[in-house]
């Protein structure tokens, strides 16, 4: 990445290595990856991954929550669990001279966690804080009901969080058979970037993860993965209203947009860029700056192994909830009708390349992009596709996938009872 390269490699047991030499600081990073999180949960454990993560660092077969921290501490390292849409993550940042150490700890972490019952009560009592907190924030709940209406009985359908229900509900046992099924060596990937040698990295990697076992099956043949039988995303364009008493207004307009494998991708997400990015925005310049109508004012495009989503939204005073939700639904099928100018064009690109350019400065950046690439089953050469692909966008590319995508929008509003019925008045 910017002319480093990121060499590969598989281990017998089916572990995926990936390391990025950058000499440029005495720090080595590391992302594992699991190719597990919420498309991997039953609709009704959503939740599963982020507990598992949040309990992960609390415990092993041999170490307690106060010694794992006290181990990373005590040489300055941070070492953190996190869970996502389509995987989760074990992340290490350490000097590179206490690497081997971190990346023990790690292992035990990934390998033989304890789930200690007090540790999972704890988070999961925090998590159903966490998520009575959102129930009170109108972006939450604007975003919340709108993925639901997009999704149904898709996993996505639901927040990493999870629901009141589905959290009170999870179990030490469910975490164990979830770690059980999806935490095994032919479904991770590792991916290193800093002061250390690639071959020095594998060899490593290969010390310390080397004995982690495949599970077999009573043939001895190696057990397959669960196939996922998720169901299909259909279109069904709704409106989804919820009165909060809130001084502004959550207006959204979603649409069911490509997965990350898809043609489209890169032009969903250059066409984000020129939305939705930064104060220069086309969604910022109109609708804020020239009609004064948002607080904020943005889009969002996920990217998503399954069938991803496009929204724009806006935060406005109660009075202008109407003329707001026709002020993005304008921007939105203008896209369908108007080229963008040449330099509107070169703009987006342009930005969008920078701010690219600036997610790959540190190692715990390169070690995220290329470790994420991997898991999405993208290529390690996908950093140069996408910085190829970028330039050779044309303005019709932009048209034709907004045409394809942007017709009839979900439309979710979280407000007061007064933008409630205005909107209602322009609903068609």
């Amino acid at each position: 990445m910017q002319n480093r390269i990121v060499h590969r490699a598989v281990l017998p047991n089916g572990m995926t290595v990936l390391c990025t030499e950058n000499a440029a600081a005495d720090i080595v990073a590391a992302r594992i990856f699991i190719r597990a999180g919420g498309r991997y949960e039953p609709i009704a454990q959503a939740g599963l991954s982020h507990l598992l993560a949040a309990v992960m660092t609390k415990g092993t077969d041999r170490l307690t929550s106060q010694e794992i921290a006290e181990r990373v501490e005590s040489v300055g390292a941070s070492l953190g669990a996190d869970a996502a849409a389509d995987y989760c993550l074990l992340s290490i940042k350490t000097v590179s001279g206490d690497f081997a150490e971190m990346l023990e700890l790690a292992a035990e972490l990934l390998r033989s966690p304890a789930f200690p019952e007090m540790e999972v009560e704890l988070e999961r009592r925090l998590t159903l804080q966490g998520i009575r907190s959102m129930q009170e924030q109108p972006f939450s709940v604007a975003n919340n009901q709108l993925r639901q209406a997009l999704y149904g009985q898709h996993p996505y359908a639901l927040p990493g969080l999870g629901t009141s229900e589905t959290v009170s509900s999870l179990t030490p046992t469910d975490l164990r058979h979830y770690h059980k099924t999806y935490f095994r060596p032919d479904n991770l990937v590792i991916s290193i970037a800093g002061r250390i040698q690639s071959e020095a990295a594998m060899k490593l990697v290969e010390k310390v993860f080397g004995d982690w076992e495949q599970p077999l099956q009573t043939d001895g043949s190696v057990l397959p993965l669960p196939e996922l039988e998720l169901p299909a995303v259909m279109p069904n364009p709704q409106w989804k209203i919820t009165p909060q008493d809130t001084q502004q207004a959550i207006v959204m307009l979603g649409y069911l947009a490509s997965e990350v494998h898809s043609t489209d991708h890169l032009t969903l997400k250059l066409l984000n860029t020129y939305l939705g990015s930064g104060l220069s925005s086309r969604l910022f310049v109109e609708l804020r700056e020239k009609q004064g109508l948002a607080y904020e004012v943005s889009a969002f495009y996920p990217t998503r192994i399954d069938t991803s989503h496009f929204v724009a939204y806006i935060g406005t005073a109660p009075d202008n909830a109407a003329v707001a939700l026709e002020g993005l639904r304008s921007e939105m099928e203008r896209l369908q009708t108007i080229l963008l100018s040449d330099e509107e064009l070169q703009a987006a690109k342009n930005k969008l390349l920078g701010q690219y350019a600036l997610g790959k400065q540190t190692n715990a950046q390169l070690a995220q992009i290329s470790g994420w690439y991997e898991t999405l089953q993208l290529g390690i050469d996908y950093d140069d596709r996408f910085q190829e692909r970028i330039p050779q966008i044309a303005a019709a590319d932009i048209q034709a996938v907004a045409n394809r995508y942007f017709t009839q929008p979900y439309v979710s509003l979280v407000g007061s009872e007064k933008a409630i019925d205005l909107v209602e008045q322009v609903k068609r």
